[in-house]
């Protein structure tokens, strides 16, 4: 039965991804990738020979229904994203909700995605949280983070190098410079790295040495009084 699966790949180490992936990238009609490009050194690290086509933010609003279309009359694909899981801070949406809505049946497949790893390793609780993906640049963006000063919640967010250090200071004076931070860069890969540290430590940190790589920046929730970050739920 034709479908559209979400096919998750791996964040860095080309290892990561599961059998069942590999299977399903294997028997669909076509793959549906961010950059065709980067997608073809995972496929022939795979030994995978499949006709691609690009599907990215900026394509995607007038391709989505003649993707749906091809899906429709008996042809399957995947899609996939440069890293990680389709739709989380990468196209995927629009396309899930054109399929759904065309009575297409859509399987999402588990697997890598860059804020899990780092939130767990992050050392906050992470029973509830609150993942924010890339904040917007301008735009409303200080009044959104106005509005999180007092979430209880672990809070994830997605930078990019060239703007991790102005974003970490614009933490420290939103949230306060003791607030509690965990930084992941270059997720599964051979520099992986984490600094963990108050916001004003770990700015000062990227401040001295220069960024490089994806980012994740984990920011402890504000502890509700007589609570202590180290609570990860409470007795109803």
């Amino acid at each position: 039965m034709a479908k559209l699966y979400i096919v998750p790949t791996p964040i860095g180490n080309l290892d990561d991804i599961t059998i069942r992936a590999v299977r399903v990238l294997s028997e669909v009609d076509f793959i549906l990738a961010e950059d065709t490009r980067t997608s073809s050194v995972l496929l022939k690290h795979l030994g995978i020979e499949k006709k691609m086509y690009a599907h990215h933010k900026f394509n995607e609003h007038a391709t989505v229904g003649l993707v749906a279309d091809n899906i429709a009359q008996g042809r399957s694909a995947a899609l996939i994203s440069d890293a990680g899981t389709p739709g989380i801070s990468d196209p995927g949406f629009l396309l899930v909700r054109a399929c759904l809505e065309a009575g297409i049946e859509v399987e999402t497949l588990p697997g890598a995605t860059a804020f899990v790893p780092a939130l767990v390793q992050s050392g906050f609780p992470c029973d509830r949280f609150c993942f924010e993906g890339f904040l917007p640049q301008k735009k409303g963006r200080n009044k959104h983070l106005q509005s999180l000063a007092s979430e209880p919640r672990t809070m994830i967010f997605y930078e990019s190098p060239f703007r991790v250090v102005k974003t970490l200071e614009q933490f420290a004076e939103v949230f306060g410079p003791e607030r509690m931070a965990a930084v992941s860069r270059e997720l599964t890969k051979k520099f992986e790295q984490t600094v963990r540290g108050t916001l004003a430590e770990v700015a000062d940190y990227f401040r001295e040495h220069t960024p490089k790589g994806e980012f994740v920046i984990v920011v402890a929730g504000l502890p509700k009084p007589g609570k202590n970050m180290d609570t990860e739920s409470e007795e109803e």
